[in-house]
């Protein structure tokens, strides 16, 4: 494996959502990652997330299938898990029975403490106690789940990531791992800092649909088009909203109210008026290239057929499965391309027997 992670050994017990994506992250940029997996199953190019990830097989109730779990994890310089608080200590695989060099990077949505720690949830659950849930949708009606990106992948997998990057580049000072609690209830708030700071400076409602960047204002939105399809609307600054004016044919003094919310909801309702005369792609095409702001709302489909996304490569067809690519991108130290995954359980003997292991203990 190339990439700038290539000296990284992971170790990864398999889970669900945020821990899967962090090892798929690490492994697209070199890092040997090593999932350890409960039974075999074959490879699956739909399974995206095991992407450029080795596989083994053991089973941890076991003794010999313990102990290879073990001289896997002292083998390793970080390893990931992800399930309720003090189901790895019950395994014998706690972080008191690891190296004091390991970094142990421990996914959840409540944390490893507190009230709620071993009680279940997901990413809407986790997200609902941050306050950011609350601020999603229309005014007067439920607030909509946006997907599980903020809470499972924003505030959980990036957290993880970066928590278990700290640690390496610490124990380069120490020569000492530690535990990297990371918990979504505790990312998601460390990403609202712009919101914190509005609240605190009276310039942000409690009140969905009324804010700058919760769809209140008439230039942070989108709009339905005559086909039935949308465009984004983010012409915040000026001299944005200038341009957007001008090609909604509107005129050019409107600029002078763009931030007082009592227009708010008229010009909403002009808007909405103008981008229902054309379709979506006609209004793609007014603003292609503008400073305007005005960008189609694409489909899953749709999104690597557009002309930036495909110039740019940003999504790749691995084994007819389309995915993203690997990001971010590095100027020298690049990574390989996306490869379709293994199956769960094709690199137990050998990694076994480059441990100095014999045949594994299998469920």
């Amino acid at each position: 494996m190339k990439g700038p992670l290539a000296s990284l050994k992971v170790v990864e017990f398999a889970g669900l959502g945020p821990g899967p994506l962090a090892g798929q992250l690490l492994a697209d940029l070199g890092a040997q990652v090593i999932s350890v997996d409960r039974a075999e199953r074959p490879a699956d190019p739909t399974d995206v997330n095991r992407r450029g990830k080795l596989s083994v097989v053991l089973d941890l109730k076991s003794p010999e299938g313990l102990a290879d779990a073990k001289a896997l994890v002292s083998a390793s310089d970080v390893l990931i898990e992800g399930f309720r608080p003090g189901v790895m200590e019950r395994l014998g695989l706690g972080p008191e029975n690891c190296p004091e060099s390991l970094i142990y990077a421990r996914m959840t949505g409540w944390g490893q403490s507190g009230p709620w720690a071993q009680t279940a949830g997901h990413d809407i659950n986790y997200l609902s106690l941050t306050g950011a849930l609350h601020a999603m949708g229309e005014p007067g009606r439920p607030p909509v789940p946006p997907l599980n990106l903020v809470a499972d992948y924003g505030g959980g997998t990036m957290f993880l990531v970066f928590g278990m990057l700290a640690a390496v580049i610490e124990r380069g000072v120490s020569g000492k791992g530690q535990v990297v609690d990371a918990a979504m209830v505790d990312g998601v708030p460390a990403m609202m800092g712009l919101v914190h700071g509005l609240l605190a400076a009276g310039k942000w409602s409690e009140d969905r649909g009324a804010n700058l960047l919760d769809g209140g204002a008439p230039f942070y939105r989108c709009y339905a088009c005559s086909d039935g399809r949308y465009v984004a609307v983010g012409a915040l600054e000026p001299q944005f909203y200038a341009l957007l004016l001008s090609g909604l044919g509107l005129p050019a003094d409107l600029v002078e109210t763009q931030n007082d919310p009592r227009t708010w909801p008229e010009r909403t309702g002009q808007f909405a008026e103008i981008f229902a005369r054309r379709t979506r792609d006609a209004w793609a095409e007014v603003f292609d290239g503008t400073d305007a702001c005005v960008t189609p709302v694409l489909s899953f489909s749709e999104a690597a057929q557009h002309k930036h996304m495909r110039q740019r490569q940003s999504m790749v067809d691995v084994a007819g499965v389309q995915q993203s690519n690997k990001a971010p991108r590095f100027g020298r130290t690049k990574p390989d391309a996306p490869q379709s995954p293994r199956a769960q359980g094709a690199d137990t003997l050998a990694v076994l027997a480059a441990l100095g292991r014999g045949s594994p203990a299998k469920t």
